[in-house]
């Protein structure tokens, strides 16, 4: 049952994400046709309305009508730009939920406070106040000591029970936070080949200006460069986004499983020193 629900979940999941992908590429074509391509844009509008926007020349300095001359790459960059921007908003907030309601350093100082000192129940009440990821692996470790204390198991048994259980309490957990990470770490390098498609396309514009015979087309070859240079940029920023965004999140997710592995070892440790009393 539980795990067809998971099964469920993760499909329903899988959905939504190829949603998401598809509703971004589709916004950047819109944004690329009707905003970067308006007739206002350019220089002859009236030209622009009758024989398109390849034949306007952009106003000087309208960095939207020269991203449009980038050519059909471009909504495909922008498609992945703003996947970017989506799933970095996603994650932000579906790891700060994971860090809890309160500041999480204050938090794992309350914990080894407690836990130092014996008070279990005052931990796991903390943890029921901050809730997240990283409270909810923790109480369960706490749980587990509570239990094994009742139970009576030497330090070593207890030990492995609770890192156990901590371990089983990470994996439910981590799943979560490393939903979509995934396609951030894809879009690093798809932002850059697909750059580097346009500069490629662009290039052979402009080759196929200078190959034409008589005097070469001065026109196709500067719009061949412009293509491929805007490509180029605009792949690299991509890619640019991406990279810090991943490592950014990559960097609050090692935090927070650290906070877990540490709080795991003030229990056993605590663990340890209370059967040490006794003997």
């Amino acid at each position: 049952m539980a795990n067809a629900k998971k099964e469920n979940g993760a499909n329903g999941g899988g959905m939504m994400t190829g949603i998401i992908i598809a509703s971004c590429i589709f916004v950047g074509f819109l944004v690329w046709k009707f905003i970067m391509g308006s007739a206002s844009n350019f220089e002859n509008e009236k030209a622009m309305l009758d024989a398109g926007a390849e034949a306007g020349h952009p106003k000087a300095g309208n960095y939207l009508a020269m991203v449009y001359k980038g050519g059909a790459i471009v909504p495909v960059l922008l498609g992945c730009l703003l996947m970017v921007i989506v799933f970095s908003f996603e994650r932000f907030f579906v790891i700060s939920k994971a860090s809890g309601t309160g500041n999480l350093d204050k938090f794992m100082s309350n914990i080894q406070s407690n836990i130092s000192q014996g008070n279990i129940e005052d931990a796991i009440a903390t943890c029921d106040k901050q809730k997240g990821s990283v409270a909810n692996a923790i109480k369960s470790a706490l749980i587990k000591y509570q239990e094994v204390k009742k139970e009576g198991f030497n330090s070593e048994e207890a030990s492995e029970m609770i890192h156990k259980e901590i371990e089983e309490a990470t994996s439910l957990e981590m799943p979560m936070l490393e939903k979509h990470m995934t396609i951030l770490s894809t879009l690093v390098s798809l932002g850059t080949l697909a750059g580097l498609l346009g500069t490629v396309t662009g290039m052979i514009k402009a080759f196929g200006a200078l190959a034409s015979s008589g005097t070469p087309d001065q026109s196709m070859l500067a719009n061949g460069i412009s293509e491929a240079l805007i490509n180029t940029a605009t792949g690299i920023s991509t890619s640019a986004l991406a990279i810090v965004m991943y490592n950014l999140f990559t960097s609050k997710i090692d935090t927070l499983t650290y906070s877990i592995d540490e709080a795991g070892t003030a229990i056993v440790n605590s663990y340890r020193r209370m059967r040490g009393s006794i003997k």
